[in-house]
């Protein structure tokens, strides 16, 4: 990597993107790399929009937020419709289909997953949806290592919910592989 990538993950409170981002930014110091992280939300704690922008870089980075995204996550059909004008034309898109219905450009970097109605039935709680879009957002655009991926979430999550969320990680990681299969 010789320039820096700017990524956002975006949705609405309460679907866990911020420590998403915070997983993501310690991937990305597991490997030495440099990192900014940085995150807003609404004042709704569940509901309200929320996004974090981590930006991976071998180099000095001087601006901490994402401007111009090399990948975005859009969890609900508000944030692919607020961000997505920010993505690079050779950009990374990825949606949950479960709640993104529209989108208004077409590249042959989409991925279109229902990572909600996934995670559901195979985890039987939509609650870890964050890690494994995470994991596919790691997978599908090489930005950190799945062993590092891995330590973040062990290091980030409390220790009764780290076997979900490593099941929920490799679901990610699955859902890639055979993403790529299909297309």
């Amino acid at each position: 990597m010789n320039k820096a990538s700017e990524i956002r993950l975006s949705g609405s409170g309460g679907q866990g993107l911020i420590l998403a981002g915070i997983i993501l930014a310690n991937a990305a110091v597991i490997e030495k790399k440099r990192v900014t992280q940085t995150q807003s939300y609404g004042p709704e704690s569940r509901g309200g929009y929320s996004r974090t922008d981590v930006i991976i870089s071998d180099k000095e980075i001087y601006f901490p937020e994402a401007t111009q995204f090399d990948i975005l996550l859009a969890l609900t059909q508000e944030a692919c419709d607020k961000y997505i004008f920010d993505l690079k034309e050779k950009g990374i898109l990825i949606v949950d289909t479960t709640f993104v219905k529209n989108i208004s450009v077409m590249s042959e970097n989409v991925y279109e997953v229902p990572f909600t109605n996934i995670v559901t039935e195979k985890l039987g709680n939509a609650i870890t949806t964050n890690i494994c879009s995470l994991a596919f957002l790691a997978k599908v655009s090489g930005i950190v290592k799945e062993d590092s991926l891995k330590q973040a979430i062990e290091s980030a999550v409390k220790k009764t919910f780290v076997d979900v969320n490593v099941r929920a990680m490799k679901l990610g990681f699955e859902l890639a592989k055979d993403y790529r299969k299909q297309a």
